[in-house]
């Protein structure tokens, strides 16, 4: 079968789409209210961000400027730029309650290719975010475990090549066939435990992620109402160290402690109400977060001067700068309840896409199953469990967050992209929720995440365009020959 290049563009229509969402074998439980869906984005954007990049936005490196006390600003800043993303997800998110997300947004507004590309694109954000996520977990739990005199092997929780950078550790592992046994084992187990949980039924892991959402809120409250006591003003002075240049760059920084909030589309499919629901949840979850984040960096940088804060921990380093251990080690828990709450979210999310794309014929069929019992992706999560598990149990974390950054901005580009098409092509489609000013709002969401695109390091961008040389070349050699759109579907051009 020959290509056809005209119907590289060919989209999908809304109808279509939600008719085949319906079908018995496909349809997944609608369980899921409001309040579960805030739980879904503060669960997925309050995470090690907070808990660890504050620091070196603030205090600044050898590679950057720091904000100082006036990181605050960035903060207003970053979740400014990124209501304009989230405005486009809810008008998108309440019209096609599809579990898509950004892939099926493409696929109505700008074609299958584009469709395709974003789709592959999100394994980005969600999968290899996600191994990144992992071996994070597992840091936060050793350093956990250690507080109460339990130390885990090195050799059972790093990967090959901080192994390689530390003879000790080499020498200390046992042979497997002659070859030293090096596995980050706590974020195989992690990721294994989730993926179960994901497996069994959503509203329990919607269930488990409100209680540990519920557990770190309490413990960033904490943090504020113990350090409000402590505070020094004078700490606050000077207030911008580095003018402008450094309030943008700690904004470029502390932008990616707000990623996340997409994720919540990815289970829109599972909303009672989607058309009401889907909107409070991304717009809900992005306000609470924010406020969350002003208060803490307020109090962060009124605890001790800013230039101290450059450490992987300093929400901790603040309070271990006062003697206040104890609270310091509350802290350090709720890292890593955090951390596990941005797992469970992605985790959810990456099936859900794949999940998708196989439905519309994209990937094998196997991968669109409904578990009969559970009414989950199982197959999909399953698959996103061992991928994640496998490459967290191998990689450096350097590796595996280089990627997610741009695949994370991109899909926030196509999204603003497809509200303005979207609203040319089918200006009297029902709009349960309108993102406001079109095309103004989509047109600052482009540019910000643009933006922040382009000054991103050179090495980033080629590392990105041979991932999406990969996904063309999956597409063109068997995606674009098994698209139900093609072959049963009339063609909407």
């Amino acid at each position: 079968m020959l290509i056809n290049f005209r119907n590289f563009f060919v989209r999908k229509s809304l109808d279509q789409i939600k008719k085949d969402s319906e079908t018995l074998e496909h349809r997944l439980k609608k369980v899921l209210g409001p309040v579960d869906l805030i739980a879904l984005g503060i669960g997925a954007v309050v995470g090690a961000g907070i808990f660890a990049t504050t620091g070196t936005a603030a205090a600044g490196s050898a590679h950057h400027l720091g904000a100082g006390p006036a990181l605050i600003v960035s903060f207003i800043i970053t979740a400014i730029a990124c209501s304009f993303s989230a405005l486009s997800y809810s008008e998108f998110a309440s019209m096609i309650p599809i579990s898509g997300s950004a892939y099926t947004y493409s696929y109505v507004t700008l074609g299958e290719l584009v469709a395709w590309i974003i789709g592959w694109d999100l394994i980005l954000e969600y999968a290899v975010g996600n191994v990144a996520v992992a071996i994070s977990w597992s840091g936060y739990f050793k350093e956990f475990l250690r507080g109460f005199g339990i130390n885990i092997p090195s050799y059972l929780c790093v990967d090959y090549r901080t192994a390689a950078r530390t003879p000790e550790i080499i020498q200390s592992a046992p042979d497997i066939f002659g070859l030293p046994l090096i596995i980050n084992l706590p974020a195989v187990l992690i990721v294994a435990f989730l993926t179960v949980l994901l497996v069994i039924g959503i509203k329990e892991s919607s269930t488990f992620n409100s209680i540990m959402v519920i557990i770190k809120i309490v413990i960033l409250l904490f943090f504020i109402l113990i350090g409000a006591f402590y505070v020094k003003p004078d700490n606050w002075t000077p207030f911008a160290p580095n003018g402008w240049k450094g309030i943008m760059t700690g904004a470029a920084l502390i932008f990616f402690a707000y990623i996340g909030f997409d994720a919540i589309s990815t289970a829109a499919e599972e909303s009672r109400k989607p058309e009401r629901d889907m909107p409070i949840g991304i717009i809900g979850s992005l306000v609470i977060t924010t406020l969350l984040y002003i208060g803490v960096t307020a109090v962060l940088t009124g605890l001790i001067p800013y230039d101290k804060l450059a450490t992987a921990e300093p929400l901790a380093t603040a309070l271990n700068y006062l003697n206040l251990n104890v609270a310091s080690g509350i802290i350090s828990f709720g890292a890593l309840i955090a951390t596990t709450a941005v797992l469970l979210v992605f985790q959810l999310g990456q099936p859900r896409i794949f999940f998708s794309m196989a439905r519309d014929g994209l990937l094998p069929k196997r991968f669109a199953s409904v578990h009969p019992k559970f009414k989950t992706p199982h197959v999909t999560t399953i698959l996103t469990g061992v991928f994640v598990a496998f490459f967290a149990a191998f990689v450096d974390i350097n590796e595996a967050v280089e990627l997610t950054n741009i695949g994370t901005l991109f899909a926030f580009i196509l999204v603003n992209t497809g509200i303005i098409v979207l609203r040319y092509k089918e200006p009297n489609r029902k709009r349960p929720f309108k993102t406001p000013l079109v095309p103004l709002i989509p047109i600052l969401g482009i540019l910000s995440n643009f933006y922040l695109m382009i000054s991103l390091p050179w090495v980033t961008w080629i590392r990105f365009g041979f991932w999406l040389l990969i996904g063309l070349l999956i597409y063109f050699s068997y995606s674009y020959h098994r698209s139900k759109l093609r072959n049963h579907y009339t063609v909407k051009k």
